[in-house]
């Protein structure tokens, strides 16, 4: 056999063994999916196909998954970036805070609207919104999505915080330590997510200035989302897995409210130690909406209140939000 004759048979063989490996792009390489989310009821939809196994039956036996939950919006979005998350549900807020750094990162599904709230202590002698002025209000992290809430419902009494020239002193800490700095008289008020609100009415002196009804957007604010990566996005039919998943579980628990939160109090007692009281999740659980919808309207005001911020250098996040998938799936 001369050698042109042998250099052909090489560049077949190559072609066939690059096609084996490639014709099946949708399927990828990829056996290893990590989804990511928060300890909190406002991840429900999460929680819920979890310990239903609906991840598990959508991905099937040759994915293996993997978790990651976090306590904010911020470590979910560095988490992301470095990959050791490629899939889950996180606050709009943090999202569009990387993605007008880099858009590589997108909204594929709503989760939870509502959740959130806006609590004073009760000895702060704050009763009213426009109390909040010079008094100090926790939020779980700058830039997080109970942040620009806050600075929206303060736009309404002619206030801002102090990081943009105005006299509320925003105090980044965690929805769980809320409770102590309620006790220490450390923070007035708090704008965090349920269960948290409940709890700090029920134990820690809390009175609500405003209902999840009326914080920012009301039932209109988009809390919490299902947020992916671009090279996650690539592999179509992971995506589609995903989403058939969430799908499943937001399905479970809008026709199912009360077996959700016993799975939720459950799910957050192995992963915290902690047992949650069902009275204080079923509360927290009428504050909010199980959904898929993504209100986009709110999402762009997000986008221009974290601007006012100086959080983000634009507002522009066209192409952030990417239904298409999600929207192809319930045709």
């Amino acid at each position: 056999m001369n050698k042109k004759s042998m250099l052909g048979m090489i560049l077949v063989a190559m072609l066939v063994f690059l096609a084996a490996c490639g014709g099946s792009s949708e399927n990828s390489e990829t056996d290893e999916v990590t989804i990511g989310y928060f300890p909190n009821l406002t991840h429900i939809a999460t929680i819920v196909g979890l310990e239903n196994g609906y991840f598990e039956e959508e991905f099937g036996e040759d994915i293996t998954l993997h978790t990651k939950t976090v306590n904010n919006g911020g470590l979910f979005m560095e988490a992301m970036a470095t990959n050791a998350i490629d899939v889950g549900t996180v606050g709009p807020g943090p999202l569009l805070n990387i993605y007008v750094k880099d858009p590589s990162y997108h909204i594929i599904s709503g989760a939870v609207n509502g959740g959130a709230v806006l609590v004073a202590d009760s000895d702060s002698g704050v009763t009213e919104l426009a109390d909040l002025d010079g008094k100090r209000v926790a939020i779980p992290v700058i830039g997080s999505t109970q942040d620009v809430m806050l600075r929206k419902a303060l736009q309404e009494v002619d206030l801002s915080p102090t990081t943009s020239g105005g006299t509320v002193e925003l105090y980044a800490a965690a929805p769980a330590d809320t409770t102590t700095l309620f006790s220490q008289d450390s923070v007035h008020a708090a704008a965090t997510q349920e269960p948290w609100g409940y709890v700090l009415e029920t134990q820690a002196n809390g009175q609500k200035l405003l209902d999840w009804d009326e914080f920012a957007w009301g039932k209109e604010s988009t809390n919490t989302v299902v947020a992916a990566s671009e090279n996650f996005m690539e592999n179509e039919a992971l995506t589609e897995s995903y989403l058939k998943a969430h799908l499943r579980a937001v399905e479970f628990i809008q026709e199912n409210p009360e077996e959700s939160q016993t799975l939720v109090i459950e799910h957050l007692k192995e992963l915290t130690g902690q047992e949650l009281n069902a009275d204080e999740v079923e509360a927290a659980f009428n504050n909010l909406e199980v959904t898929t919808a993504v209100n986009e309207q709110v999402i762009q005001e997000m986008a221009d209140i974290s601007l006012e911020a100086e959080y983000v250098s634009s507002n522009d996040i066209d192409g952030m939000i990417n239904l298409s998938i999600l929207e192809g799936l319930q045709e």
